[in-house]
């Protein structure tokens, strides 16, 4: 009736026995429950205390190296240790402990000051209130990366209403990119 049960059959059993009963699992599964308590009971094989000790090494190595480490790496850093291990062990018991290389994110520069360009002073020295419509907007430009390249996108805010009163999008970002979100906020609100 019951086909040879795989061991993450009773482990799967195991990780969720304290949310449903183990009859109903063990039926679900398709395991008998003689079966599944003859598992939990039986002592870890050489083989898996191997991977528990393996497992306590490849967490080491890949904390040392900051977490940048794949499965590649830490079997080479295991094997210059002197740990007799295959690669493709490695890899699984990697995927088990859900540990992976993390890769740093590339910054990539957006912003092009000038040197030659003139700076308006600081009009609102991070007084972000306002009290009544238009008394004072603020604008920012933004670069979202599109299919078809970089695209700029400037906005104007008021500071009263917290809302959008202009906007422009360009594929490039300049001073006619900023002057196209002001003339929109200066037709839409008539200040």
């Amino acid at each position: 009736m019951f086909s040879r049960p795989q061991p993450c059959a009773f482990q799967f059993v195991e990780e969720h026995r304290h949310h449903y009963q183990v009859k109903v699992l063990c039926e679900t599964l398709g395991i008998s429950l003689s079966g599944y308590y003859a598992w939990r009971h039986r002592p870890m094989c050489q083989h898996q205390r191997e991977d528990g000790h393996l497992a306590q090494q490849i967490q080491t190595a890949y904390q040392q190296h900051r977490g940048r480490y794949g499965s590649p790496r830490v079997h080479a850093e295991l094997r210059a240790q002197g740990i007799a291990c295959a690669r493709k062990r490695v890899a699984r018991l990697m995927r088990e402990l859900n540990v992976m290389a993390h890769q740093p994110r590339r910054r990539i520069k957006t912003t092009q000051s000038d040197p030659k360009a003139r700076f308006m002073p600081n009009h609102l020295d991070r007084n972000f209130t306002a009290t009544y419509l238009n008394e004072k907007w603020v604008g920012d430009i933004t670069a979202i990366w599109t299919d078809e390249g970089w695209l700029y996108l400037a906005i104007m805010i008021d500071l009263y209403s917290r809302k959008v009163v202009g906007w422009a999008m360009d594929a490039s970002a300049n001073e006619q990119l900023v002057e196209k979100a002001l003339r929109m906020a200066l037709l839409q609100r008539r200040p």
